[in-house]
């Protein structure tokens, strides 16, 4: 009976590999894809970042089956969905969760693929596609954060968007097509719908599936920067020190799956607002055009780059100069392939000078991260308790030449630093 199980599964089997190459996708991507044997913590983010990839269709998708995308309706929608849907709330919370969650595995990607040196050949492809990947995850949160019609989602769509408008010639022009109409309206939430809903995610989707499919062209990175596929067994042709995706490393990928969903699950039940860095209050008040909020901030994940923005001067009453700087502070992470001119990729042997560079670019982003969720108006205040009124825009002035130099000084002091010799083979 057994035998005529295995027999039937396996002819099944080979009817669809004669259709469709399921053996062997299996096999190039898990079974028979080789990694490296020293992957330690910070590997467990690419396959997070994946998972909450799939969380939020998900969530997505049963949120769109109740969510009316009108201006007069959306935010009842919302409410109905959080106090009438059986399960809505949840629902909702795991996608708003969802969200922050999914930046802060993919910042926690990314800094790995910069300490490692994972941009540096043969992977400059991948890497254009993860930038490309961060780049769209900003435009898909950005879309779906004036989707609640809250005061917050209303008022920062219309500050992001009226920025469109510092560009010379086509700014206006620019403005008026993203909205649809003259201001924020029930026009700018079906495009933002649209955008968040369809356009995106399968853009999204579409580079997520070029970004694992190049990176197991070339292989993966470790924390050595050693190529493993430089030395292989001369009988199997199999890498000393890989071994096969799975079951190996789908099943450590599991516990770190298991403590993120944790901690994720500890955040939907007890503080999904996060004192308000994931949810603000303001957005649980329903958007008025004739009531502006006391203070305007971006999401967490957007501060940064923000702060950047308030930072720079502008040229009378423009603010394209600062537009700009933001826009460069987050497209500069491309060319990291070409402005590392170290001989060596990984942190681990790599001297002082890049590790000095590396820790005052993360204190910088951090610092210009917190000084992004302080309103305008209470940069005097922090200035102030500080000693100055005006420090706060110095010091988010300061932290914004350190963002900057750390990119555009690379080649200088990567080729300067004091590297270690990199071992032939992998260490553990």
């Amino acid at each position: 009976m057994a035998t005529t199980k295995k027999t039937t599964s396996a002819g099944v089997l080979d009817w669809v590999d004669a259709r469709f190459p399921l053996s062997s996708t299996i096999k190039g991507h898990l079974t028979e894809y080789y990694a490296p044997k020293n992957f330690n913590f910070w590997y467990f983010f690419g396959s997070l970042a994946l998972m909450v990839l799939v969380l939020q269709i998900v969530t997505g998708i049963f949120l769109t089956m109740n969510y009316k995308p009108e201006a007069e309706l959306a935010f009842a929608s919302v409410e109905y969905i959080m106090r009438d849907v059986f399960g809505g709330n949840i629902i909702r919370y795991m996608h708003s969760t969802g969200a922050s969650m999914f930046f802060v595995v993919v910042y926690l990607h990314m800094f790995r693929g910069i300490i490692y040196g994972s941009y540096r050949t043969p992977r400059e492809l991948i890497w254009l596609f993860g930038v490309g990947i961060f780049l769209v995850l900003m435009g898909e949160a950005f879309f779906g954060y004036l989707l609640p019609w809250g005061q917050m989602s209303y008022w920062g769509a219309q500050v992001i968007v009226n920025l469109f408008s510092t560009v010379p010639f086509i700014g206006p022009d620019l403005s008026e097509w993203l909205r649809g109409d003259y201001l924020v309206s029930d026009a700018t939430l079906n495009r933002f719908f649209a955008f968040h809903v369809i356009a995106l995610p399968m853009v999204l989707l579409g580079l997520v599936a070029v970004h694992i499919v190049a990176l197991h062209e070339v292989g993966s990175n470790n924390p050595d920067g050693v190529e493993v596929k430089a030395t292989k067994d001369k009988a199997t042709g199999i890498p000393l020190d890989g071994i096969p995706f799975h079951p190996y490393y789908t099943v450590k990928d599991l516990v770190g799956v298991v403590v993120f969903l944790m901690v994720f699950f500890a955040i939907v039940f007890f503080m999904p607002e996060m004192g308000g860095y994931f949810l603000e209050a303001n957005n649980f008040i329903p958007a008025d055009p004739l009531k502006t909020p006391a203070h305007i901030a971006p999401v967490w994940y957007f501060t940064p780059y923000y702060s950047i923005l308030r930072a720079v001067p502008p040229i009378g009453i423009s603010q394209f100069p600062g537009v700009v700087a933001m826009g460069l502070s987050v497209v500069a992470f491309a060319f990291l392939p070409w402005l590392d001119k170290s001989p060596v990729k990984s942190i681990r042997y790599r001297g002082a000078l890049y590790k000095r560079w590396l820790a005052a670019f993360v204190v910088s982003w951090v610092l210009l991260g917190y000084l992004g969720t302080i309103p305008g108006d209470a940069w005097g205040q922090f200035g102030a308790w500080l000693g100055r009124a005006d420090r706060a825009t110095v010091i988010a002035r300061v932290c914004s030449v350190v963002y900057f130099a750390f990119f555009a000084l690379m080649p200088w002091y990567t080729k300067k630093d004091q590297t270690k010799p990199v071992p032939e083979r992998v260490t553990y």
